[in-house]
């Protein structure tokens, strides 16, 4: 009767390390997996915007050009015009 008990209990202790040992390991692999998510979505997050740095730049930058070529448009038509000289 000990004998059944004693090999119930190693037996109970052994189970119970196996589920522990297993739950530790797989705590592990899903902080890795975390912490991988969280750095993809990081580089990602700094591509992202630089891109966006970048269009806007380019968008600036061509807005900048077109209002300079209408300003040179305009800046001829509103040019004093030379007074013809009187002729006596």
């Amino acid at each position: 009767m000990k004998l059944k008990l004693i090999f119930t209990m190693l037996l109970g202790c052994v189970l119970s390390l196996g589920i522990s040992a297993q739950t530790q390991s797989d705590n592990g692999g899903i902080k890795q997996d975390t912490k991988d998510a969280a750095h993809s979505t990081a580089h990602a997050t700094k591509k992202t915007g630089h891109k966006i740095k970048h269009g806007t730049k380019k968008v600036v930058n061509k807005g900048a050009h077109e209002t300079s070529k209408g300003a040179g448009k305009v800046e001829d038509k509103t040019a004093p015009k030379p007074t013809p000289t009187p002729q006596i």
